[in-house]
């Protein structure tokens, strides 16, 4: 996979700052956040950061990677459109995953060359 690692690395840590301040504000005891990543079949590796916060409302779900958008008091709604738009120029996509329960999931991929990682022992 070619991508910038910085751009990427400004991606994950968006949307971690963003899981962490939604769990901050959740009304649970169980706060977490989870990062996975896989190679799906659509040769890409797909990333996905999913917490436990509050989740979004659908009125703004429908527009949270717009400009300006945001939940957040103090936020500029422009992490997520810049997000997205980083990622658009790897190739890939970033979204939201609608889930059953508490919490917001995003989920993006980034192309690779067609050829699965190796997996390593150890």
């Amino acid at each position: 996979m070619l991508a910038d690692h910085v751009q990427i690395e400004q991606v994950l840590l968006n949307l971690l700052r963003n899981a962490l301040e939604a769990i901050a504000t959740a009304d649970s005891q169980q706060r977490l956040i989870v990062v996975e990543a896989h190679y799906n079949s659509r040769r890409a590796v797909e990333i996905s950061v999913t917490d436990s916060g509050p989740g979004i409302s659908t009125d703004v779900a429908n527009r949270l990677f717009e400009p300006f958008v945001t939940t957040k008091p103090e936020g500029m709604g422009m992490g997520l459109s810049i997000c997205r738009s980083i990622v658009a120029s790897h190739g890939g996509k970033l979204r939201m995953l609608r889930r059953v329960g508490p919490g917001a999931t995003f989920v993006f991929d980034l192309p690779t060359d067609g050829h699965e990682p190796s997996r390593h022992a150890g």
